[in-house]
């Protein structure tokens, strides 16, 4: 299983001393990743997440509400599914205890049961899609008294699902494999001719399995990497080279639709919000 297969954990994003976090050790199925996670200090969750190719599903154990925030509104929800999102996404709670489980494209398909391109970019409560199978899980996560009990759950159910779950085709299943192998940095019609389709019907099956179209999922492996490597301390030139971008204003521009800022913030490790300049200021950026 490939890291953009994984994606990130929470702990990655931002959240410090005070955390409790179990990770299983070992995937119950191909591309999923679970955990659990439990503020024991009472320190709170402001989490700012930024677009990755995963899907992540959050099931909220102690009655708390999270307010998440997203470039389309605001909502509070206790249990949630977030697919690719077009934009940064700010998570906020108090004494949160949570399952999560991270979810490739390629498997969120038949283990949701929905296709993700359903969402619009924005987080939708779990019992809208699992129903009340899914309220039955967190039913018996919060009533089960220790994390190696509760990932195991959290197995079964996924593998009850995935025996009778739609797999994506061959086709779309390749296709995705490719673009992730070749971090983003394919060509649309080369990766239909792969395949032996048409360009329209790659466009219609990838983005009803997938969740987006075979570009934008492009886009965003492509962008992941970038904003892996201004993490890592290399320089916007340098990514801008390394990750395939036209040049340093083309990674400029994917930086600020996907994340919400410039290069040189992220390779800061700020959030927007630390960097945005007082009223009245002219905003700069690399």
């Amino acid at each position: 299983m490939s890291s953009q297969e994984a994606g990130l954990d929470l702990t990655d994003h931002g959240t410090e001393g005070g955390w409790e976090a179990t990770a299983h050790g070992s995937a119950p199925l191909d591309g999923v990743r679970t955990a659990g996670f439990r503020d024991t200090a009472a320190v709170g969750l402001d989490l700012r997440v930024i677009p990755q190719p995963v899907v992540v599903v959050v099931i909220g154990l102690g009655g708390e509400q999270f307010a998440i925030e997203t470039p389309a509104g605001s909502m509070a929800l206790s249990s949630f599914v977030a697919a690719p999102a077009p934009g940064p996404i700010r998570v906020l709670g108090d004494q949160v205890e949570c399952v999560e489980m991270r979810l490739s494209p390629r498997s969120a398909y038949g283990l949701l049961g929905v296709s993700t391109r359903e969402f619009d970019g924005s987080p939708v409560s779990l019992d809208e899609v699992w129903g009340r199978p899914g309220q039955l899980l967190r039913e018996q996560l919060a009533d089960t008294p220790t994390w190696q009990q509760r990932l195991a759950l959290t197995d079964e159910f996924l593998i009850r699902r995935a025996d009778r779950a739609p797999a994506v085709t061959p086709e779309v299943a390749a296709a995705w494999q490719h673009i992730v192998t070749r971090r983003g940095r394919v060509r649309i019609g080369e990766l239909a001719a792969s395949c032996g389709w048409s360009r329209k019907r790659l466009w219609s099956r990838f983005s009803e399995q997938i969740g987006l179209t075979p570009k934008k999922a492009a886009m965003l492996v492509r962008f992941d990497h970038a904003a892996r490597a201004l993490r890592a301390g290399m320089n916007p030139i340098e990514v801008a080279t390394a990750c395939g971008y036209v040049d340093q204003p083309h990674l400029h521009r994917d930086m600020l639709a996907f994340a919400g800022c410039t290069p040189g913030v992220m390779a800061r490790g700020q959030s927007p919000d630390d960097a945005r300049p007082p009223s009245g200021a002219a905003a700069t950026g690399m």
